[in-house]
Formats: C-alpha cells, structure tokens, sequence
C-alpha cells in the first residue's frame, strides 16, 4: 500500500516562518506582527498603484539610489535627564559603574549578562547592533555568535584593522527573549547609556547594523534597504546604514552591498581597500 507522506514537523515550520517574517522586515517591508501570534491591523483600501519597472523600485538589485532626506538630529541633553548623573560619567569605565547590575527595564530578570560594549574607547570607527543574542548574553561581549565572526571578517579581512581597535555595542544591553526585537519601553529605557557611549567614545564614523538599530538610533522609520549606502548623522558623528551581518547570513548575495557601504566608510576614514575581500 502507498504510503501517506510524512508531515513536517510544526516546530521546523514555525521556525521557517520565523525566518522568513526576519528576513522580510530587514528588507525593509513595514506593517509587519512584532510577533507571529500578533494579528495585523487591516489596512484601509487604496487605489493600486500604477506598475513600473523603474530601477529606483528595486533596490535590492542595485548599488546606492537616490538619498533619503536626511534623518533630524538626535540630541542626548534630554536623554541624560532621564537618569541624573549620567552626562557627568567621564569614561566608559565610569559609565559602566553607573549602569551597575542593571533592573530599569523588564530584561533584567531574564538576562544571564549585561552586555555592554567591548574595544577601543577612544576609537574611530563604531559599530551599532540592535541587542545581544544568545551567544552574547552568555558571554557578555557583543557580536560573538555566528553573526559576530562574519562582523569580524568584515572588520579584519575587509578593512584591514582588529576588532580591538574599533569600538562594537548595541542599542539595548541585554536579550530580549526569543531573540525578539526590542520594545519601546525597552529601547526608551537603555538608549541614554547608548547615546553616552557614542559621546565618550566620539568615533569619527558609526556604522548602524541593520533595519532595528538604525531606525532606533536614527528616530525613523524609513526602511534600512532605502537608508542602506546613504550618509546619515547622529550627535555630529557621520553615521553609515548597512545590512546586519546576520541577514548577510542568509542572504549571502547581498555581501555585494555591505562592501560597497563599507568601501565607503572606509574612504572616509582614509583607509586603503585591502586585496582581499570579506567572506571570500
């Protein structure tokens, strides 16, 4: 007798939708459920848009198009209101000291290390993720997963420097469960000691790593695969969108992008472009 075929296992299709719902946000597509279980408002009806086949619509195919309006300053006088004291930290040191064993937000409970940043304090190149992973929150250092030796690579094979002499951290210190992005409340609670670092550390160029980080960093909601390529500021510092090494993960083709971003962080700081490319 034939036999009936096998049904996939419901754990390997969520964890497949997952993915998928990932790598679609970091695409840029809005509208998207924080979570799988979330239901999406409807949307109200529009009148379709007319089909073209401009390049401009396709930006994932492409280098650079046309730039974004620029995204509005962000200023960290009213962020360190939030936690008196704060502006007075001297250095990172003091800066870590005065976050101490972190409770402010609901993380806390969950985290096994706070994670707060790790390499040069006085560097100039700086790179911001969105939040630790679970590699991360074991270790306590930023980007040491998979996802942080494709960050390195980068780092060493593509720029020609050493991970100690840039400086790497994320928009929120600790992992959000599920590794689920992080939620307002959460990101309101922790982007003042963020904003400290990049004063203390006054890096001549910041790399914003992905959709969620640079829209947090940034106030926007402008997709990453539009802001991708495009200079942007934050607190004066000249500030570079790209791909997060974990979305280059699964979508390897698009390494093409982020050299073509980094090529231009790296003209910028005066850096010879090595012979040798990153992930090769």
């Amino acid at each position: 007798m034939p036999t009936e075929p096998k049904t996939p296992d419901r754990a390997i299709l969520l964890a497949s939708l997952r993915d998928y719902i990932e790598q679609i946000r970091e695409e840029g597509l809005e509208g998207l459920p924080a979570q799988l279980n979330a239901r999406p408002p409807a949307a109200p009806p529009t009148q379709p848009a007319p089909r073209t086949t401009s390049a401009a619509q396709c930006p994932m195919l492409q280098g650079p198009i046309a730039t974004p309006p620029p995204a509005a300053a962000v200023s960290s006088a009213g962020l360190f209101e939030k936690y008196p004291g704060l502006n007075k930290t001297a250095d990172l040191s003091a800066l870590r000291e005065f976050i101490g064993d972190c409770a402010r937000c609901k993380l806390a409970p969950l985290r096994t290390n706070l994670v707060f940043g790790v390499g040069d304090p006085k560097a100039q190149l700086m790179f911001i993720g969105e939040a630790p992973g679970a590699d991360e929150d074991a270790r306590g250092e930023p980007f040491v997963g998979r996802a942080g030796q494709l960050l390195t690579d980068i780092i060493e094979r593509g720029m020609g420097l050493s991970r100690s002499q840039v400086y790497i951290c994320n928009v929120i210190k600790c992992r959000p469960p599920d590794n689920r992005n992080p939620e307002p409340d959460e990101v309101a609670t922790c982007e003042p000691f963020l904003f400290r670092q990049i004063a203390l550390v006054k890096p001549r160029v910041i790399v914003g790593l992905g959709t969620f980080a640079v829209q947090a960093v940034l106030k926007v909601k402008t997709p990453i695969s539009k802001l991708r390529g495009t200079w942007q500021e934050v607190q004066g510092v000249a500030m570079m969108p790209t791909f997060h090494p974990a979305y280059l993960l699964r979508n390897p083709a698009d390494k093409r992008l982020v050299w073509a971003d980094i090529q231009q962080v790296m003209a910028k700081l005066g850096l010879e472009v090595p012979n040798r490319k990153p992930g090769r």
